[in-house]
């Protein structure tokens, strides 16, 4: 699908939608209880559809209410004694905390995915698996890993992906033994891991710090999945560059760490003729606070500790210069980050890519409110990975657009 943007300016309340990664967390760790949970607040993005999908691979069983999701646990509907096929679609947290736990309750399984999904580094497991005699092969694009995930001492490197950790979180505490996982490097997306922490104890699940006493078993939760700070980085950078929104139904005391927007907001509209931002800790929200830089007049931002957007849907770093240069931005593409030398203006009058990343879209989006003529958007039904009605809420907000199915 194609979406071309005639530039105008944004307004009224808008709620972000419910948190990814905070559903993908409630989700599985119901699918592991025993009995029968109720998640409400719940989006059907694909990412979390694949999930979904994925738990019922292993045995549990959903059924929809509107946004509400009742989960009946996999220990009441044993999977088969082969190994299940779990297709992962995009979703790479789906991806990685799924592997150490289809190990713990299926003994492994068969694993694809879509996009780029099977390119992302899986390493850190691997290397996992060669110490504990866990067998596992990848190739075209199938993964397969079959053995039994025992208990004891799990070496992991903290600044691939806190998603590692977080699969053997909830892994782990179903082995017989305690386990302890030892992080060799610094942890970077730190609060992702809280996150994790903060559903397996809705679960009933004891951890001492990495420590992870085995023999545990989860227990049903009732849970409300919070709105997304992950896609109101989005909304930020749309009200940083002149829209008139009001950003609503935010929990500023969240676990997530993309609530660092508001710091980084207030960083990039103040004063200072020259930002840097860190954005080890929250990675995604690099495109929205590029949009955001980009238009700020006469101010250089640089954008540093995001050498891991180069494994996203896309190579995030490349994509998000790549985009916002082509709308008459001036973006330069680093190593491991983004200089950015705001404009008051981008001339527009372009057809870009989507790069079939949803994040890049939305950007894109934020960006074309400060356009001076219309842009057209290619593949831009990718938003439906995180954000399934963002072009409606786009609308309802006063963005003017017009979708064709037209192959440019």
């Amino acid at each position: 699908m194609n979406v071309t943007i005639t530039p105008t300016k944004l307004h009224g309340p808008v709620t972000p939608p419910p948190s990814k990664s905070q559903a993908h967390r409630l989700i599985i760790a119901a699918a592991l209880a025993s009995g029968e949970s109720v998640l409400t607040h719940v989006a059907p993005s694909q990412d979390i559809l694949a999930t979904i999908r994925c738990m019922e691979a292993l045995g549990a069983s959903f059924t929809w209410s509107e946004s509400t999701l009742t989960v009946q646990g996999l220990t009441m509907n044993r999977p088969t004694p082969s190994l299940p096929r779990l297709d992962c679609g995009e979703s790479g947290s789906t991806l990685r905390f799924l592997i150490p736990i289809a190990l713990a309750v299926a003994g492994g399984g068969v694993f694809t995915g879509q996009g780029r999904l099977m390119e992302r580094p899986q390493k850190p497991y691997f290397d996992l698996f060669d110490a504990k005699g866990i067998s596992y092969t990848l190739e075209d694009g199938v993964l397969t890993v079959q053995g039994q995930l025992p208990p004891g001492d799990y070496p992991l490197p903290g600044n691939v992906s806190s998603q590692f950790v977080t699969g053997l979180l909830y892994a782990l505490p179903l082995v017989e033994g305690t386990s302890t996982i030892t992080l060799t490097s610094p942890l970077e997306s730190e609060d992702y891991v809280a996150m994790t922490r903060q559903a397996l104890h809705q679960a009933g699940i004891v951890l001492d710090g990495y420590t992870i006493p085995g023999g545990q078993h989860y227990s049903p939760i009732q849970g409300s999945v919070e709105a997304d700070w992950s896609q109101a980085g989005f909304f930020y950078a749309g009200l940083g560059l002149g829209n008139d929104l009001d950003i609503q139904g935010l929990d500023p005391h969240s676990p997530q760490g993309d609530r660092r927007i508001v710091s980084f907001y207030e960083q990039l509209t103040g004063p200072e003729h020259t930002v840097t931002l860190d954005v080890s800790q929250c990675p995604d929200l690099v495109p929205p606070l590029a949009a955001l830089a980009a238009g700020l007049e006469g101010k250089t931002t640089h954008i540093v500790g995001a050498a891991r957007l180069r494994i996203k849907e896309s190579d995030r770093l490349a994509t998000t210069s790549q985009v916002l240069n082509e709308l008459g931005a001036q973006v330069e593409e680093l190593s491991e980050g983004l200089t950015i030398r705001g404009i008051a203006q981008f001339a527009g009058g372009v057809t870009v890519p989507c790069h079939n990343d949803h994040r890049i879209a939305m950007m894109a989006a934020m960006a074309a409110t400060r356009c001076e003529a219309p842009i057209t958007l290619t593949g831009a039904q990718c938003v439906a990975k995180s954000f399934p009605d963002f072009w409606e809420v786009y609308e309802k907000l006063g963005g003017t657009i017009v979708k064709s199915e037209e192959i440019l």
